[in-house]
């Protein structure tokens, strides 16, 4: 059995010292859990679930502590410090991450943050980082549906939009159009699969489309517009930000709930607004 570097293992506790406890890594050793991260009325033969990680030696060593990132995954972390070498970000370990002037794109400053994608380096066996994530985008064809929920990190601004990364494993992009609250690098939230276009890439949107929720919305419109004495300043000229901030829509699901009401006879579209329809009044009946 072989520890996976960078990754949680489970592993057993074969021996207590005074300044940690070792553990089984099968055919790389006893391997050390430092005292501070020992947990309480720990025992020989408990089962640890620990990070395993290199010391500053080149060591194999374990922690309780939990990273922000480990082997495989795209993060947004923070540079903690530069070197001639490179920079070394902040991933919550004692030992902060090697990103080699190589893997970066433009010259890592400290303080800032970068999305990186986490890997280990096949020459040194070291745990390292890359700016350089579209490398380490899968491939495949991605195997989602249009509404498909999924998890994104927003990974670049551009003229079109947002890339975003998909489920730790796939690029996609979110349109400027479809930008309904905002976003910056490294946000991490829930979103929905558009479409997956032939060449495998991926329109994302931070709401699910679909007839059913233009109806649902329509209601709700209509109901804001009674309460407020039929009539609301709200129209299609109003920020996709001030919509979503009310609503809680995009800007292309308030519209299209706009249309639907205004083609039912419900509302009336003025220069300042919408204004909801007055009940027709029934003619009297002439007596004959």
């Amino acid at each position: 059995m072989h520890v996976r570097l960078g990754r949680y293992n489970q592993l057993e506790v074969v021996k207590e010292v005074d300044f940690g406890v070792y553990l089984d890594g099968g055919d790389d050793g006893e391997i050390l859990l430092p005292a501070r991260y020992v947990p309480e009325d720990c025992q020989q033969g408990d089962m640890l679930n620990v990070f395993i990680y290199l010391d500053n030696e080149e060591r194999l060593v374990a922690t309780t502590l939990t990273p922000y990132a480990q082997v495989g995954d795209f993060a947004c972390l923070e540079v903690a410090w530069t070197n001639q070498y490179g920079a070394f970000l902040d991933w919550g370990l004692m030992k902060d991450l090697f990103v080699p002037f190589r893997e970066q794109k433009n010259k890592m400053e400290k303080g800032e943050r970068y999305v990186v994608h986490v890997h280990l380096d096949e020459d040194s066996y070291r745990i390292m980082a890359s700016a350089k994530v579209e490398r380490y985008l899968s491939n495949d064809m991605p195997p989602y549906h249009p509404g498909d929920g999924v998890e994104i990190l927003v990974w670049q601004r551009t003229d079109l939009g947002y890339k975003v990364i998909v489920d730790n494993r796939f690029g996609g992009l979110i349109y400027a159009t479809d930008v309904v609250r905002p976003l910056s690098t490294g946000t991490k939230t829930e979103a929905y699969v558009r479409q997956v276009r032939p060449d495998g890439k991926i329109d994302i949107v931070l709401q699910p489309d679909g007839p059913r929720k233009v109806d649902d919305f329509a209601e709700v419109l209509l109901d804001y517009i009674r309460q407020h004495d039929g009539f609301t300043t709200f129209q299609d000229k109003t920020p996709a930000e001030d919509i979503y901030a009310t609503f809680g829509v995009s800007k292309k699901t308030f519209k299209k709930a706009v249309g639907d009401l205004y083609k039912k006879h419900l509302v009336t579209l003025e220069e300042g607004g919408i204004r909801l329809c007055e009940k027709p009044q029934r003619k009297p009946r002439l007596k004959p």
